[in-house]
């Protein structure tokens, strides 16, 4: 059976695409991913996504994202695509080896944590080296702990992780944040919170377990021990795109290049969300560019017929 839409990827793009593609009678078949839901679900509180005045954690929202898609008919594998062939019509999405065809293709599939690449740090996730202060700062109670990164990200990760930790070291290889004013006045009133300023992490230290992180002065090039029990890495994404690479245009960033509205490269392709943003890179711009995208796919695919 050939699909009329599939949506590789989820998170708000991927799962407001959905429901907009199911109450449009075109019963999208969605790829989530294994890590369903996008970065959201890496997300604690979500203060500014209208409609929920008190905020929400963002696992529970994609949750409710996720209900809303699949009451309108939205059926969901829980898979990494394997392999596509976007070269003619009907596209072809391999999920292993099973191989599903779509009139149309909307890809949602997000971008991903950036590591730093040092010494001790892969060697030490998931024993105290983490890039999601959600899923794993319950484990960091009464600890010191670091985060690397000087966006809204790492300073959101540095608040959120005061609830467990005793003390908090944020370390920015610049001298002011690139954080929203908000945030970083917010950071920098927090008794918990020390900031090293023009800093990187050159190693993060420990056998079994980390137990602190070599630190570089960027200006002076003096390094220094700071002694840790936890780092979470909080400087950036890359687009998930490799897939897609040589089929789909992208930018020298790695993004997905889009066109007339959401258009891709390849006539009946179309993106939304992060994979093509990074200039916002917001739930609900995302969620915004996922309504545009089933409406751009329905209505192509109207033209078609």
């Amino acid at each position: 059976m050939t699909e009329r839409v599939i949506i590789v990827g989820s998170g708000p793009a991927g799962l407001t695409a959905a429901i907009y593609a199911a109450r449009a009678g075109l019963e999208p078949l969605m790829i989530e991913g294994m890590e369903a839901g996008g970065q959201l679900m890496l997300t604690t509180d979500v203060e500014n996504f209208p409609g929920f005045p008190d905020g929400i954690m963002g696992p529970e929202m994609m949750g409710l994202f996720r209900k809303q898609a699949e009451r309108f008919g939205t059926r969901i594998v829980r898979s990494d695509v394997s392999k596509v062939d976007l070269s003619e019509r009907p596209f072809k999405v391999w999920v292993g080896d099973e191989l599903h065809e779509a009139e149309a293709v909307i890809v949602s599939t997000g971008a991903s944590a950036r590591w730093l690449g040092v010494p001790g740090e892969e060697n030490l996730r998931g024993h105290g080296v983490s890039a999601c202060a959600t899923c794993d700062g319950f484990f960091f109670r009464d600890r010191e702990i670091v985060v690397v990164g000087g966006g809204d990200s790492a300073l959101e990760e540095a608040l959120f992780l005061t609830r467990f930790a005793s003390k908090v070291t944020l370390i920015h290889r610049r001298d002011e944040f690139r954080a929203s004013k908000i945030m970083a006045e917010r950071a920098l009133a927090h008794d918990k919170i020390e900031v090293r300023w023009n800093s990187v992490v050159a190693e993060v230290l420990g056998d079994d377990a980390v137990t602190g992180v070599l630190l570089r002065n960027v200006e002076t090039d003096e390094t220094e021990e700071l002694a840790a029990e936890g780092v979470f890495i909080a400087i950036g994404h890359t687009p998930n795109t490799a897939i897609f690479d040589g089929q789909l245009a992208l930018n020298d960033k790695g993004y997905l290049e889009t066109y007339e509205n959401t258009s891709t490269s390849i006539t009946g392709v179309f993106g939304a969300g992060d994979v093509v943003d990074f200039t916002y890179r917001q739930a609900i711009t995302a969620a915004g560019m996922g309504c545009q995208a089933a409406l751009d796919a329905e209505r192509w695919l109207e033209s078609q017929e």
